[in-house]
């Protein structure tokens, strides 16, 4: 890889710094949990409702269950995407699956009782890293509603044992960045999307050479990067939840 100044990025952003990072807890009035996440001009709200009940191939275990939903509002981007109703597109599966697997991971077990969560992740404003921005506010938006269990009698503690927070990196003109927004992300040679927990450990990593293959080194690289950006959200995340 070759070096390239920082001026070469949208804004002048050094390779290796996020965007503007806002966390918002308690966003949405009425649900038990909930963030409002900003990655730089990527806008999603993040809701989460806890509903009495499991589904059924849950039922009479005394466990809960946590699933996700993911949807880009019409004018999310430049142009107009139609909603999805009914069968939702492949895409939107495969990102409302990773957020759910990768919010799963914060738990010790499901021995909270027969409650599910349901995660809902509504891009207002897409400019790149919509999928890593749900995953880094619905951490804290299922803290805040696991919280809102114990205060109100529904638990005895909270299972939630470690955070997770995500990004996306990528080699762009041979040159590996942190945080992609849209304009790098479109003409991305590499793109990646990491996930690790606040104990330093990774959730998931998705990596694809888009036009063309990486080396070894390169990855390490990436990988590198992707962790010191997610030990920043990790202290954003720490300070919505007023835990510094």
């Amino acid at each position: 890889m070759s070096s390239s100044p920082a001026a070469a990025r949208p804004g002048g952003r050094a390779v290796d710094a996020l965007r503007p990072i806002h966390l918002e807890l308690g966003a949405v009035a009425n649900a038990e949990g909930s963030c409002l996440v900003g990655f730089g001009d990527t806008r999603v709200l993040v809701a989460v409702s806890v509903e009495d009940g499991v589904p059924g191939w849950k039922k009479g275990k005394g466990e809960g269950w946590l699933t996700a939903e993911y949807a880009m509002l019409p004018r999310a981007t430049h142009t107009r995407t139609s909603r999805e109703r009914g069968q939702v597109g492949g895409r939107t599966q495969e990102i409302q699956r990773l957020i759910g697997r990768s919010v799963r991971a914060m738990l010790d077990g499901f021995a909270w009782g027969e409650y599910t969560l349901k995660v809902d992740c509504d891009v207002l404003q897409a400019d790149g890293g919509t999928r890593t921005a749900s995953i880094t506010g619905a951490a804290v938006a299922v803290c805040d509603a696991f919280d809102w269990m114990v205060r109100t009698g529904r638990i005895p503690t909270s299972p939630v044992k470690r955070r997770v927070a995500a990004v996306s990196v990528g080699v762009v003109g041979g040159v590996p960045v942190l945080d992609l927004e849209y304009e790098e992300d479109v003409r991305a040679d590499v793109d990646a999307n990491v996930v690790m927990s606040s104990e330093g450990r990774f959730v998931e990593v998705q990596g694809t050479g888009e036009h063309g293959t990486f080396a070894r080194d390169e990855l390490d690289r990436l990988l590198d990067l992707a962790a010191s950006g997610i030990a920043a959200l990790d202290l954003a995340q720490r300070r919505a939840l007023g835990l510094t």
